[in-house]
């Protein structure tokens, strides 16, 4: 005869056993979304910089609806303001923030040390700690294709850049523009103005009319608004947008536009966040990696000129063609990299010069 106590100690395993997927469940309904923080230098708009992160953000949280709740604070300037914005984030439980502008940089890395249980990635900086990571895209290589455009369709040779701020991101911007404009037209030349500013339309503005009276017909720009695709538009020249497409803007003289793509990266390191595994690293991705493109190209561009475009862009993804694949040289004659030789990434960071073919000085940073 079966024991009282035995019978006892099998219902009781056959009870946990039927129970234990029910509290698991429970378990996971009760698990709360992991907070996320993103912080933007200009408001988000529906074309630019900050609209392409807030649309990678979107992608994100589709990606992983149900595990991730996200708060945006937009239009936040390169000040002491955005590390009053970052403390206000991680104090109130973001477990993961990005920091979208050069210029929040140090503020990130003080406010990441202070609050060590909360990670945080800084987008074109070049600083990191224990909870902070960076990332950038290879914007570069966009701007080479885009030249690439440029070079074909100007007839007065001259090309027009709205530049923000003198930092090797922009720099390599300009100087990687050229260097694809001449490589199918030697007599091409840049003109650049700085407007000092990521994010001012009338500046933007200003600076594009003041380029195409100084005989640019296309134009481009390392600015965070619409207005440069605009003024083309109205002044009858060329544009090669930047951040992204940027057509509804310029509807008849977009040539194209460089682009970036976060919504890939964003849902991964959001995921690393979520299953714990998240650690601070250096991301550089480009075309190949799906973080950078070029828009549609406009029906105007020859089809010989679009066949070396989408060839150039190939070559980029497969590592063939360097956009700074040597010789390198300055405006000044002097070799930065040689013949056979392929710039570094260090360098690239570092970048401080302008190339043969940019007119004017390099300001101070």
């Amino acid at each position: 005869m079966t024991s009282r106590r035995a019978v006892i100690r099998t219902m009781g395993a056959a009870l946990g056993a039927a129970t234990l997927p029910f509290a698991t469940v429970r378990r996971a309904l009760a698990a709360e979304p992991v907070k996320v923080g993103f912080v933007y230098i200009s408001p988000i708009s529906d074309a630019g910089w900050t609209y392409q992160h807030d649309l990678g953000r979107k992608e994100m949280e589709k990606a992983l609806a149900g595990k991730v709740q996200t708060k945006i604070v937009e239009n936040v300037p390169e000040g002491p303001d955005a590390e009053r914005v970052f403390r206000e984030l991680a104090k109130d439980g973001h477990k993961l923030v990005f920091g979208t502008s050069f210029g929040y940089m140090n503020y990130m890395v003080k406010v990441a040390q202070q609050f060590p249980n909360n990670d945080f990635e800084h987008c074109t900086g070049y600083k990191t700690g224990k909870n902070l990571g960076i990332y950038n895209g290879r914007f570069y290589e966009g701007r080479y294709l885009c030249g690439i455009a440029a070079g074909r369709m100007t007839k007065s040779n001259v090309i027009g850049f709205v530049a923000a701020f003198p930092i090797p991101e922009v720099v390599m911007a300009i100087n990687s523009f050229i260097r694809g404009a001449r490589s199918v037209n030697p007599k091409a030349e840049m003109r650049v103005i700085w407007a000092n500013t990521w994010y001012d339309p009338g500046k933007e503005r200003a600076a594009a009319g003041t380029l195409v009276a100084q005989g640019a017909d296309v134009l481009t720009h390392h600015t965070d608004s619409t207005a440069v695709a605009q003024a083309a538009e109205e002044k009858k020249v060329w544009v090669c947008a930047y951040h992204s497409n940027m057509a509804k803007y310029a509807p008849t003289r977009q040539l194209t536009a460089s682009e970036e793509i976060w919504g890939g990266y964003y849902t991964k390191t959001v995921g690393r966040a979520i299953d714990g595994s998240w650690k601070p690293d250096h991301v550089w991705g480009g075309i190949r990696d799906g973080m950078i493109d070029i828009a549609p190209l406009n029906d105007a561009v020859p089809a010989d000129a679009k066949a070396q475009i989408m060839k150039a862009r190939e070559e980029i993804a497969s590592g063939k063609l360097h956009p700074f694949a040597g010789p390198v040289v300055d405006q000044d004659g002097k070799a930065r990299v040689a013949a056979g030789q392929t710039i570094t990434d260090d360098a690239l960071s570092k970048m401080d010069y302008y190339v043969e073919g940019v007119a004017g000085k390099l300001p101070k940073a």
